[in-house]
């Protein structure tokens, strides 16, 4: 059973995940690799109303996919992108990526070597994952815009989704940790964490939702 406070501080991790940023158009789409396969479909929809005219899916395979994408996350990006009717054409595949920093380097080097030019991208990542997601692009790729997307769903709707709320925690609790020891190590950039946020997320780990955390 989790008490109230833990739903409490699950969604103040929540909402300070997301950036809230206001989607434009930009250079390129970059959908990055996870369990998550609504994320392949959050960037479908912004290619559709005309966000970028160009995805790169990016991602292999984690311990949480393994079973479910046996072929790579970007590879069952890209056949959820083409049944909701994205054109081959418009999709690029990034199948080597492992962690979100080597999706940002990775998907640059492809853009690079396509000759693809890029002032601007609009990251897609699952909704908890906002903030990391661009912190990392902010870090590895500075010269160009960086703006963050992902469903724009409720912290229950989301668990209801995905389906296992101790799993949905624990991945809160783990992106929040990366904010703050990542920086340390030069893999994102520095994000302000109000003390809040902080104690929330103590709060969770000392009642063990803990399974992601490096």
């Amino acid at each position: 059973m989790i008490s109230e406070q833990a739903w409490a501080d699950a969604q103040v991790l929540w909402d300070f995940q997301k950036m809230n940023h206001e989607p434009r158009p930009c250079s390129v789409g970059i959908g990055l690799g996870s369990h998550d396969l609504g994320v392949a479909d959050v960037t479908a929809d912004l290619y559709h109303r005309g966000m970028f005219p160009l995805i790169v899916f990016t991602g292999a395979t984690s311990r949480t996919t393994a079973a479910r994408m046996p072929r790579g996350e970007a590879e069952h990006y890209r056949d959820r992108a083409l049944e909701l009717g994205v054109p081959a054409l418009a999709i690029l595949v990034e199948p080597n990526a492992r962690n979100t920093g080597e999706n940002i380097l990775f998907s640059r080097r492809l853009l690079e070597d396509r000759e693809v030019e890029v002032s601007s991208m609009l990251l897609v990542s699952k909704p908890y994952e906002e903030r990391r997601a661009y912190a990392t692009a902010r870090q590895i790729w500075p010269e160009i815009e960086v703006l963050s997307a992902s469903a724009p769903m409720t912290l229950a709707k989301y668990v209801e989704v995905i389906g296992d709320p101790g799993f949905v925690l624990d991945m809160l609790v783990g992106a929040q940790q990366r904010l703050l020891v990542y920086p340390d190590q030069g893999f994102i950039l520095r994000q302000e964490v109000p003390t809040s946020v902080t104690a929330a997320y103590e709060r969770l780990c000392a009642r063990g939702f803990t399974s992601r955390l490096v």
